[in-house]
This record gives C-alpha cells, structure tokens and sequence, in this order.
C-alpha cells in the first residue's frame, strides 16, 4: 500500500510541472542532449497513463483548461495515445487558441501558436 501513495504523490508532481511547463519537447535539447523537466513529466505521466489511464486522463482533462500553452499541448498528445477520440476532439479545442507555444527540437528552438500546432496535427491524422 506504500507504494500507491508513493505512486500518487509522483504523479501529482509531475503534473504541477507539466502544468507550468514553458517548452514543448518530446526529447533532450541542446548539444548535451539535456531532458527539461517538463519533458521529464510529460514521460513520467505517459507512463503512469499505461498503468492508471482513468486517473490520468481526469487530470489531463484538467490541463487543457487550466495549464500553460505547452501543458495544453502535452495533454493533447497524452490524451491522443489514451483514446484517440478524445485526442482528435482535445486538438479540434486547441485549434482556435491563439497562445503563444515555444518548442524545441534537439538544438532547434522554435515558436508557433497552440492554434497552429494543434492544426498540424490535425493535418497529419
């Protein structure tokens, strides 16, 4: 039963980082390769969704209103792998938002809009 509270005080960590989260990236950044904590979260939280999908995806509901414009994003992905229905219907949402989103690929920094990256993946779906 420890291992539960443990599990749960976990997971509430990572998902008051992804909540602040400032960067989206799905992997490390810069020359060193270095793992942002965001990125540190969104992995924790994508593991946590294969074991406890019910729990996670309550809160990931919650990021989309309430979380940073990466949160938003990151919870748009999770929500996606957990139940692609849900995902197509959480990036049709993220579409119309105007937010400003910075990213990060490898040593690439990049920005665009929540609107805009939603509408790519769209696209690609």
């Amino acid at each position: 039963m420890f291992g539960m509270g443990r599990q749960r005080d976990e997971l509430a960590a990572a998902m008051a980082a992804l909540a602040e989260a400032e960067t989206l990236t799905f992997g490390g950044v810069g020359l060193a390769g270095t793992m942002l904590p965001e990125t540190e979260a969104y992995q924790h939280i994508e593991q946590a969704a294969a074991d406890r999908p019910e729990q996670v995806r309550g809160q990931l509901e919650r990021l989309l209103s309430a979380g940073s414009p990466a949160a938003r994003v990151y919870a748009a992905t999770l929500l996606t792998q957990l139940d692609p229905q849900a995902g197509q219907a959480a990036w049709e949402r993220l579409r119309a938002d105007p937010a400003p989103l910075q990213t990060a690929t490898g040593c690439v920094l990049d920005s665009t809009t929540v609107g805009a990256y939603a509408a790519n993946r769209l696209a690609e779906s």
